[in-house]
C-alpha cells in the first residue's frame, strides 16, 4: 500500500487494533464492549483509538433515526392535521399559570387539578417571587384563622398548600429558577476501580 505521495505505508500490530476499534464502532459495536475487548481500563483510551469523521457522524445519526422510525408505527410520522396542531399549541398556552409554568407532558391532564402551589410539576417564574411570597403569607393567615375557628379539615388542606408554596420559594432562592447541571461521570467496569 502507498499513500497519496506514492510512498510505502508501514503498519505496526498496534495500528491494526486502532483500525479494528474504528471499524467495529462504525459498524455498531458499543464503545464499552470495544473497551472490554481491548482490555482498556478507561473508555477514554478506547474512544481515542476510534477515528471520527464529521460526515460519518451525520450519517450515523441519520441511520439511527431511520432505524427508530422503522421500529415505530408509520402513522406517528405523518403531518399533523390543523386540529392536532392547534391542540398541541393550545397545550402550551394552558400550561401558563399566574406564578409560573406547569411542566406536564402534552396530552396529560394536570394530576393536581390545577392546585397551583401544591403541584410538583409547577415551575415557578422568578419574576413572580413576590406574588408567591404573598400567597405564602396569605396561607399562613388563613391557617391561623382556621385554627381559631376550629376548621381542622381546612387547616390540613391549607398546610399542604403552604408546604408547596414554601418549597417553590426555596427552589427560587436556591437557583433563581435555573436548572442545575449535575456531572454523572463516565461509566466504569470493575477493572477500572
Amino acid at each position: 500500500m502507498t499513500n497519496i505521495d506514492d510512498e510505502a505505508l508501514t503498519f505496526s500490530p498496534h495500528d491494526f487494533r486502532r483500525i479494528f476499534v474504528t471499524d467495529a464502532i462504525m459498524n455498531g459495536l458499543i464503545p464499552h464492549i470495544a473497551q472490554v475487548i481491548c482490555g482498556h481500563k478507561s473508555i477514554d483510551t478506547t474512544i481515542g483509538y476510534r477515528a471520527a469523521y464529521p460526515a460519518e457522524s451525520i450519517e450515523a445519526h441519520r441511520a439511527f433515526i431511520a432505524r427508530r422510525r422503522s421500529a415505530r408505527p408509520s402513522e406517528e410520522y405523518r403531518i399533523p392535521t390543523e386540529e392536532e396542531w392547534d391542540a398541541f399549541l393550545a397545550h402550551f398556552e394552558k400550561r401558563k399559570v399566574s406564578i409560573g409554568t406547569c411542566a406536564r407532558a402534552f396530552g396529560a391532564p394536570c394530576i393536581h387539578e390545577h392546585a397551583g402551589v401544591r403541584c410538583s410539576l409547577l415551575r415557578p417564574d422568578p419574576a413572580q417571587r413576590t406574588r408567591l411570597a404573598e400567597i405564602r403569607d396569605n396561607l399562613i393567615a388563613r391557617i391561623a384563622e382556621a385554627e381559631t375557628e376550629g376548621w381542622l379539615g381546612e387547616v390540613e388542606g391549607l398546610q399542604v398548600s403552604l408546604a408547596g408554596a414554601e418549597e417553590k420559594l426555596r427552589r427560587l432562592d436556591r437557583g433563581h429558577g435555573q436548572h442545575t447541571v449535575v456531572g454523572l461521570g463516565v461509566p466504569t467496569t470493575r477493572g477500572d476501580r
